[in-house]
C-alpha cells in the first residue's frame, strides 16, 4: 500500500492573513501510483531499468549547469499514457543524446553541513550520493528520506521546489507517480542544487500580506497584470533568465499580485489554477504561428506536479505549495511579456471528432512523440481532465489544439 507523509509534523505555519480560511486542505484524490519496482509487466520492467540506467549514467543538471535532465519526465509521461517497451527504449536513446555523464563534485556533503552547499550546481554528484547514503541508513525507505530532508526545519526544502524553473517539483511528482527511489533522490538533489532566493517568500511570512482588490480567480489576476503599465518596457524580449532582474526591479508589484489571489476555498481555487495553467499555454497562441512558449509550458507541468503531490504531503503544506506555484507562474508570465489570454481560443475551438484517444496517439506516435515537454504537456492536460471531469471539454479542446498545431517551441527571446 502506498503511504504518504500525512503523519509528519513540523513547526511550519501559514501566514496570519491566510490562517482564517475555512480549510487548509486541497481535496483531490491521489492519482494511481504505479510501483514499477514491483510490477511484473514488460512495460513496467522496462521503465524501471531505464530510470536506473539514466540515474547511473547521466547527471541531473548539464550544459554546463543550465539544463535539467528530463529523462524521468518523458519516460514517466509516455509510460502513463500507455507506451510500449519499444517506444520507451526509443525515448531513452533519443533523450540520451544531449545528456552528459556525472562529474565529480569539489567535495562531499554530510549530515552536518549539507545545507551549506545549497544552490551550488557543481555539488550535484555529492548531493545525490549523500541522499543515497541516507537511503541506505533508512532501510531504502525513500519516503522517510524525503520527510527528513524535504519537510523538516525552519526553512524546509519544500518551500523552494519552484527554483530551477520548477524542475525539482516536476521531478518529485514523477518520483511519486512511478514510485521510484532513484528519481526521488534525484529530486532532492535538484532541490538542493537549484536552491535560490525564492524560498524567502514562503519561509518569511512577512512577504504574505492582505491586499485590496483580491480575487479567487488567477485568470482575472493575469488579466490585470497584462494591463498593468508598471511592467511596460521592463523587458525588451522574452526569457526567464530575466527572472532575477524582475524581482530586483518590480518585487513589490509582483508580490501585490501574488497576494491578490484569495484562497478561501483551496480545492476550488486549485481547480481554477489548473485551468489557468492550461489556458496560459494554449489560449495566447495564434493560428499560423506554430511555436508554443517553452517557458510557459512549465506553468502547466509544475501545476500537474502540484496536483500529484497534494494528496501525498501533510495538509499544512497544501496552500503554501499552491501559492509557491502561483509565484512562479506570475514571474514566468511577466518575463514572457504578458501575453493576452483569450479563453475563447480554447472554448470556441472545434475539435471535430478528435478525442483523448487521438491525443494519446499524437503523444506516443506523432512526429513530436520524442519531445519531452510536448508529451508532458499533453499528459498534464489529460490528468487535469480526469481530476475535474472536464464536462465542458476545456482540457480536451486545449489538448487537441495544442497537439494539432504544435510545431516546436518559442519564447526564447531570439
Amino acid at each position: 500500500m502506498f503511504s504518504s507523509f500525512s503523519s509528519f509534523s513540523n513547526p511550519f505555519r501559514l501566514p496570519r492573513f491566510l490562517s482564517g480560511i475555512a480549510s487548509n486542505v486541497v481535496n483531490v484524490k491521489s492519482v494511481q501510483i504505479h510501483d514499477v519496482e514491483t510490477l511484473h509487466e514488460k512495460r513496467a520492467r522496462t521503465l524501471k531499468h531505464l530510470l536506473k540506467l539514466n540515474h547511473v549514467n547521466h547527471s541531473i543538471i548539464y550544459h554546463p549547469h543550465h539544463f535539467h535532465n528530463h529523462m524521468p519526465h518523458i519516460l514517466g509521461s509516455a509510460y502513463l499514457l500507455g507506451a510500449d517497451s519499444d517506444h520507451l527504449n526509443d525515448i531513452y536513446d533519443e533523450e540520451s543524446k544531449e545528456l552528459e555523464p556525472w562529474r565529480d563534485s569539489p567535495g562531499e556533503v554530510s549530515t552536518y553541513d549539507w545545507r551549506e552547499y545549497l544552490g551550488k550546481n557543481d555539488y550535484q554528484r555529492a548531493y545525490v550520493d549523500f541522499f543515497e547514503d541516507q537511503l541506505v541508513l533508512n532501510g531504502y525507505d525513500w519516503r522517510k528520506v524525503l520527510e527528513q530532508y524535504l519537510l523538516e526545519g525552519k526553512e524546509p526544502l519544500i518551500n523552494n521546489l519552484i527554483a530551477g524553473l520548477g524542475h525539482p517539483l516536476i521531478h518529485l511528482g514523477y518520483a511519486f507517480e512511478v514510485s521510484s527511489r532513484e528519481v526521488a533522490m534525484e529530486a532532492l538533489g535538484l532541490a538542493s542544487c537549484s536552491y535560490d532566493f525564492l524560498h524567502k517568500y514562503l519561509d518569511d511570512p512577512s512577504y504574505s500580506k492582505p491586499t485590496p482588490n483580491n480575487t479567487p480567480s488567477p485568470l482575472e489576476i493575469l488579466c490585470r497584470v497584462e494591463k498593468d503599465s508598471r511592467f511596460d518596457g521592463l523587458f525588451t524580449h522574452e526569457g526567464v533568465e530575466q527572472l532575477g532582474s524582475l524581482f530586483e526591479q518590480r518585487e513589490s508589484e509582483l508580490l501585490e499580485y501574488w497576494n491578490s489571489w484569495h484562497i478561501a476555498d483551496p480545492t476550488r481555487e486549485f481547480k481554477a489554477s489548473q485551468l489557468a495553467a492550461a489556458a496560459l499555454l494554449v489560449a495566447p497562441h495564434k493560428l499560423g504561428r506554430n511555436r508554443y512558449d517553452f517557458y510557459i509550458v512549465h506553468v502547466l507541468t509544475t501545476s500537474h506536479a502540484v496536483r500529484i503531490l497534494l494528496p501525498l504531503i501533510p495538509t499544512k503544506f497544501h496552500v503554501p505549495l499552491v501559492r509557491q506555484w502561483w509565484l512562479l507562474t506570475l514571474a514566468i508570465y511577466i518575463t514572457q511579456l504578458r501575453p493576452e489570454v483569450r479563453l475563447t481560443a480554447v472554448t470556441d475551438y472545434d475539435r471535430k471528432d478528435k478525442d483523448w484517444n487521438w491525443v494519446n496517439k499524437k503523444a506516443l506516435q506523432g512526429e513530436h512523440a520524442l519531445d519531452a515537454h510536448y508529451v508532458k504537456a499533453l499528459r498534464a492536460m489529460k490528468a487535469a481532465a480526469e481530476t475535474w471531469e472536464d464536462d465542458d471539454e476545456f482540457y480536451l479542446k486545449a489538448a487537441v489544439r495544442f497537439a494539432e498545431e504544435f510545431n516546436g517551441w518559442g519564447g526564447f527571446g531570439f
